[in-house]
């Protein structure tokens, strides 16, 4: 377990893919964990076939929430629409590999919110439709 929560201390004081936003995005999200005040702002750049080529997010909150941004933006990097979509807690707490109390498993989940809300958006799809 040391071990994960070295490699999530580091993305939180490293965070990777954390920047500008992209411009021109062809996604693009952003939200908050209303318990705690995390925001997330995500946009995507795809390639002609639909994967993803570029990420950048900026965000404010806890250590959890912008080490989980920065993991899985690394982990989407090449992935098409249909992967993304697919993505599920699971995967992100599998990225963080440690256990995570209620409170602190909202602020994990922040990123992969974000990320499908945007890819729901651009495909104009409902979030609903997937769960």
């Amino acid at each position: 377990m040391d071990l994960y929560m070295e490699n999530i201390i580091d993305h939180g004081q490293h965070p990777r893919n954390f920047g500008e936003p992209l411009d021109p995005a062809d996604i693009e999200y952003e939200d908050d964990n209303p318990f705690c005040g995390d925001h997330l702002h995500l946009t995507l750049q795809l390639d002609e076939q639909n994967r993803v080529k570029a990420v950048s997010w900026q965000g404010e909150g806890c250590t959890i929430s912008q080490a989980s941004a920065s993991m899985l933006g690394e982990e989407i990097i090449g992935k098409t629409l249909d992967e993304l979509r697919n993505l599920d807690r699971q995967d992100v707490l599998d990225l963080l590999g440690i256990p995570l109390s209620p409170t602190r498993l909202k602020c994990a989940l922040l990123s992969l919110k974000v990320l499908k809300a945007g890819v729901y958006a651009h495909l104009g799809w409902s979030v609903q439709e997937d769960e």
